[in-house]
């Protein structure tokens, strides 16, 4: 044996310096197969990048944006407009917060003080309040007429979603009888909430009822379709094993099926609800209410400061809407800690602060 030489433990040869190694040709194999895997997913992807580069900025041709004037300095002092400046000290200039609250206060955005009155009082009139004013949602002024909207939308239209989330599936319906069901869901998620609200305008005007109608409507497709997703999702175990106990057809339905997926239903609901607050908003600017028909008349009145306060109120709203949902959902998590309400509020600078410090 060379002095350049050592035995190898596999019966080969290793050898020491710029000298080649002798290798297993199935071991060489399989790494130019990793390499050449990696090479075409490499290309690939630069093809897809390329490709998506390539429609955004056909994109951006097809609205003109190369074309397109931008007056930023007329930009920029009508964003001004939004925040009112005031001098608190001698030199010392901030943001307006009290005409902001004033507005607020006095077009009653998150809380009517006469409804408010028969609840927070020295002797509550629970009675008027719950049962003869229904003060639940009024007692938060234009706020709680959009969260009404958003809210009754959504319960009017859970029960047709679950009906045709459902029959949507091919495990209940057969092909291509369940397609009845899915085209209707894809032509309602095809019509937007504005549009739907314009159709109901015949029926009950242009108002909150149109717009929870058309938010019921809404929520149908949407809702109706995510349920599709998750029962085409589920295990076979357990409907099996209700078949061989002689389940009948619904029986096997709600404790196979909607058992199986109770959790994720509750989820996906109070995600939807989440949205539909916020078309809530956006139908509210076209005249159905709320806190989205204050932006719209004070943008005509050009306020912008009292546009502002009420957009400060739609986030608040908002805002208030996610918490609630996500405390529901965390509840239904059994493997996520619990937070009560004050420790997810109390707690949340701190959270954010190891969340960036990680």
């Amino acid at each position: 044996m060379s002095r350049d030489e050592s035995p190898a433990t596999d019966g080969g040869t290793v050898t020491d310096g710029p000298q080649s190694v002798e290798r297993d040709p199935r071991l060489v194999e399989q790494f130019e197969t990793i390499r050449q895997t990696r090479r075409r997913r490499a290309i690939g992807g630069a093809i897809i990048v390329s490709f998506l580069g390539y429609l955004f900025v056909q994109g951006l041709a097809a609205i003109n944006i190369f074309t397109e004037y931008f007056n930023w300095s007329f930009f920029g002092e009508s964003l001004r407009n939004y925040f009112p400046l005031t001098e608190y000290a001698v030199g010392i200039s901030f943001v307006d917060f009290g005409r902001y609250f004033s507005f607020i206060l006095d077009r009653n955005l998150l809380f009517d003080p006469e409804i408010g009155g028969l609840l927070f009082s020295w002797t509550p009139d629970f009675y008027a309040f719950f049962i003869q004013e229904l003060g639940l949602f009024s007692i938060f002024g234009q706020a709680g007429i959009t969260l009404a909207m958003g809210a009754v939308g959504t319960i009017m239209g859970f029960p047709f979603a679950l009906l045709f989330g459902v029959l949507g599936s091919e495990r209940v319906t057969p092909f291509p009888f369940n397609f009845i069901f899915r085209g209707s869901m894809s032509f309602i998620r095809a019509i937007p909430a504005l549009v739907w609200t314009l159709i109901f305008i015949p029926l009950a005007g242009l108002g909150p009822v149109s717009a929870t109608f058309a938010i019921a409507v809404d929520t149908v497709g949407n809702l109706g379709r995510l349920f599709v997703d998750e029962l085409e999702e589920i295990e076979d175990g357990p409907i099996e094993a209700m078949r061989t106990t002689g389940a009948s057809k619904p029986q096997i339905i709600v404790f196979g099926m909607l058992s199986q997926v109770k959790t994720s239903f509750i989820a996906w609901t109070l995600y939807i609800l989440e949205i539909n607050v916020r078309i809530a908003v956006t139908v509210g600017v076209y005249g159905a209410g709320g806190l989205g028909q204050v932006v719209e008349v004070q943008q005509n009145l050009l306020n912008w400061s009292n546009t502002m306060a009420t957009l400060m109120c739609i986030f608040v709203l908002i805002i208030s809407v996610e918490l609630f949902s996500q405390r529901l959902r965390a509840r239904l998590r059994s493997d996520e800690e619990k937070m009560s309400w004050r420790e997810l509020i109390v707690g949340f600078p701190k959270r954010m602060g190891d969340s960036i410090m990680k």
